[in-house]
């Protein structure tokens, strides 16, 4: 018998698989689909691939195309490729300011007074964005004109932080969410928060104050995207008006800046941050939520409409629901495709009308002013600036006893005044902010603080290191338009010196400026407001604000005189040195 059982035993062992059960029948394979979410950003008016300010084709070094032309094309290609019901286009905000195009709309001839059709909403409507987040330059032309361009876009206009200063309700549309339909299944459900960024309250103080309020990103997405998950969304995107390094530029008074990647780690239920205003190219990024372990997907598109950030989402079916099961992203360059002829010839009127504009003439130069060592040194072109500015105070200010100064910054190495005529886009070009001009009462202390704090714009050069330009200057990643130089009073900057330690010789009228002598100085609205963090400004007594605009005073003090001659304003005032010694 024990034979028997050994040898049922054996039999069994050799054809072992015939007593494991079959698998049980798991059904036919979860449906998956691919969607794609495009996405720019920063686009600053630019339709076209053009350059107002020279009046010619865009061009760089790198060979970057500009404008929604020319991101027209890219997105009807991806759409042909992977069919439009299955793609959506979103933006992050920056987008009706940077052009003379939207200068001329917003200053020359508002939209709001002659019902025209903003450019950037005419060619966004044609090419059929999906939704468009609201970035801080947004604000830079006051609420009037934001609320106009915001009705004439068909796609929804997104700021879920940007609330009512008075009820802390969302004073724009806080998210959308997209349907997206499947053949014989459930639609997808893209639900898009849009977030902006907390720096209006400082830049358009003037704007925005007592209107509006900018809260936090993270918790403003910790509120919302549960909100939309309830409403069904299958995937989260937020379109983020900030960049992702976690810095702030105005110090910790307001939320951080650039939290992009902060809201990707910190809120859960994200499942991609579209985001901006760092004008830098990231194809893909992943962070790990904090709270889930997930992984967040992060893209930025450039700028000006050089790059399009395509996003892609696998999506399978789960017990009846959508699940994202995997993502990635790329930027795609624009210089690769034409200009779509639709948006050329729709925004063609529009261009013209701004290209004329652009090329009146307005003044005649004694001589060529450069501003491409503006950076470096005292250079006349900037000294314009500062004789403008002060001139305009002065004017403001009948019975002012005190002395007037002035500061501007280098906003543009590669500006130039041409020997001979002088048109709009010359000024434009050398001034490209949309700034308004005020008058401060600041100490000599305070200005010596304010110029040790611009200052540290400079890289320590060591005794007897060789002068390199391109080493000299950004220190810390400080970026031209934070470099104020004073007019007025006369000082050294010796880089030689530790950041803190560099004013020396700092007088007025060839006598040492003491702690307690009182000035008042000529400054922007960005800087006075707290762009940049300088010392002192946001405190100073205001002693003149007529909102008026710095390029066109340039503009109207050049048609005034006529000329613009160097020998009439440009004084040498401030200069480098190394232990003492003239560095030029």
């Amino acid at each position: 018998m024990q034979t028997k059982k050994l040898a049922l035993a054996g039999a069994a062992a050799l054809s072992g698989l015939a007593l494991v059960a079959p698998p049980a029948y798991a059904g036919p394979p979860a449906k998956t689909v691919t969607i794609t979410v495009m996405g720019t950003s920063d686009l600053h008016s630019n339709v076209l691939n053009w350059d107002y300010f020279k009046d010619a084709a865009y061009s760089d070094a790198q060979g970057n195309a500009v404008g929604l032309a020319k991101v027209s094309s890219l997105v009807n290609k991806i759409r042909a490729e992977r069919g439009a019901d299955h793609t959506l286009l979103f933006d992050s905000g920056d987008t009706i300011q940077g052009t003379p195009l939207a200068y001329y709309y917003a200053k020359v001839e508002p939209i709001t007074e002659t019902g025209e059709t903003h450019p950037m909403a005419k060619a966004m409507n044609a090419i059929g964005y999906d939704a468009v987040t609201l970035g801080n330059h947004e604000f830079n032309y006051g609420l009037p004109l934001l609320a106009t361009w915001v009705k004439q876009m068909r796609a929804p206009v997104l700021g879920a932080n940007a609330v009512d200063a008075a009820t802390g309700k969302p004073a724009y549309q806080p998210y959308v969410i997209k349907t997206m339909k499947v053949k014989g299944e459930k639609p997808i459900k893209v639900g898009v928060l849009g977030l902006t960024n907390p720096g209006v309250a400082i830049w358009d103080k003037a704007n925005v104050e007592g209107r509006l309020r900018f809260t936090d990103l993270v918790e403003s997405a910790r509120k919302w995207v549960p909100e939309i998950r309830r409403a069904g969304a299958d995937v989260v995107v937020v379109t983020a008006h900030a960049g992702d390094d976690g810095m702030s530029s105005y110090g910790d008074e307001l939320p951080v800046e650039n939290a992009s990647a902060m809201v990707a780690e910190q809120v859960p239920g994200i499942d991609a941050v579209l985001f901006g205003h760092a004008h830098n190219d990231v194809p893909q990024r992943f962070v790990t939520n904090k709270v889930t372990g997930q992984q967040v997907l992060l893209s930025e598109p450039g700028r000006w409409g050089n790059r399009l950030s395509t996003l892609d989402f696998q999506l399978a079916k789960q017990r009846g629901k959508w699940v994202v099961t995997g993502k990635s992203s790329t930027t795609l360059a624009t210089n690769a495709v034409p200009e779509d002829p639709k948006i050329v010839k729709l925004l063609k009127p529009q261009h013209d009308t701004t290209v004329g504009y652009v090329n009146e003439v307005v003044a005649k130069s004694a001589e060529q002013l450069s501003a491409a060592e503006s950076p470096y040194k005292d250079t006349p072109i900037l000294d314009y600036i500062q004789k403008v500015q002060e001139e305009t105070v002065k004017q403001a200010l009948p019975d002012n006893t005190l002395p007037v100064l002035s500061i501007a910054a280098p906003f543009s190495r590669s500006a130039v005044f041409p020997a001979g005529d002088i048109r709009v886009r010359d000024v434009a070009g050398l001034y490209v902010y949309d700034n308004t001009l005020l008058a401060i009462k600041l100490n000599g202390a305070q200005i010596k603080d304010y110029l040790e704090y611009s200052a540290k714009y400079f890289n320590q050069l060591a005794p007897g290191a060789p002068v390199d330009l391109a080493g000299l200057t950004n220190a810390g990643g400080t970026p031209d338009y934070n470099y104020d130089q004073l007019s007025g009073v006369s000082y050294d900057v010796d880089v030689a010196k530790p950041v803190g330690q560099r004013i020396a010789n700092l007088t007025y009228q060839g006598q040492p400026v003491t702690a307690d002598q009182e000035f008042i100085v000529a400054i922007n609205n960005y800087r006075q407001s707290g762009g940049g963090g300088f010392p002192h400004v946001t405190g100073a007594e205001v002693v003149y604000n007529a909102q008026v605009e710095i390029r066109q005073a340039l503009i109207e003090y050049a048609t005034a005189q006529g000329t613009i001659d160097p020998a009439d304003f440009a004084v040498a005032n401030w200069r480098l040195t190394r232990d003492g010694a003239p560095l030029f």
